[in-house]
């Protein structure tokens, strides 16, 4: 089955749209309107309008459109923020949290009209006021994997030697170094995102989509077919041959 795949967004709505048209446009060329379309996660932060990428989403899952949305870990991030701000996630290092310059939870909270520069506490409230239930609700909802046939999707990867149906979801959408350095095959092929590489990079057992959009590069869009991906350009697809 065909899939179609969309890395880390970060906050860019130009950038998603534009993911999309190329996915509308390979659509067309190849008759097939139902193909999943999977973002693989970490719509928010860092970027100008997180507030503009959950509701293009979330409008384009009301239309129908056969749409995945993967939980990321900048966007549970930003859920457990709301929660409950001295909330900290053990996986990131201990002086980081939501807000902090690298991790860019300040720019999705300036995208909903908070005012960035009150203490924590004032920004906590504004942001309960000003950020609509519909967005919570669909970031609460999104899974953090999807799988078809021999495909695999997740944030992050996967904790190798563990079936794929028993990932827990720290893994999922933080795992690097065990996952990357992992030359077996998964069970299925998987797709992640979540450490930039310079460009959607096939390693045989995985392929690494997040381009780094949030940093100012590319968003990378892709096609699978089987095991087999290409990249879609303005120009068409280009081959993504495994390493």
């Amino acid at each position: 089955m065909r899939h179609y795949a969309i890395g880390d967004v970060h906050g860019h709505l130009d950038k998603l749209q534009s993911a999309m048209a190329l996915i509308a446009a390979d659509r067309a060329h190849m008759d097939d309107p139902k193909a999943p379309v999977v973002q693989i996660g970490d719509l928010v932060d860092r970027g100008p309008d997180s507030k503009g990428v959950i509701e293009f989403m979330i409008e384009g899952v009301i239309r129908g459109e056969p749409w995945v949305t993967l939980l990321g870990n900048h966007d549970r991030q930003m859920l457990w923020w709301l929660e409950n701000p001295n909330r900290h996630d053990p996986n990131m290092k201990p002086d980081y949290h939501w807000l902090h310059d690298r991790i860019g939870g300040r720019a999705t909270l300036a995208s909903y009209g908070v005012d960035t520069t009150v203490p924590v506490s004032e920004m906590l409230t504004q942001a309960r006021d000003v950020i609509p239930d519909d967005h919570i609700d669909f970031l609460n909802a999104m899974p953090n994997y999807y799988r078809h046939g021999d495909v695999f999707f997740a944030h992050a990867g996967v904790r190798p030697g563990i079936a794929l149906d028993q990932q827990i979801e720290d893994d999922l959408i933080w795992i690097r170094g065990d996952f990357h350095n992992a030359t077996d095959d998964h069970g299925a092929l998987v797709v992640h995102g979540h450490t930039p590489v310079d460009a959607a990079t096939h390693y045989g057992n995985r392929i690494n989509i997040d381009s780094g959009a949030g940093w100012g590069n590319d968003l990378s869009t892709i096609v699978i077919e089987g095991r087999d991906a290409w990249l879609l350009t303005d120009s068409g697809r280009v081959a993504i041959p495994p390493m």
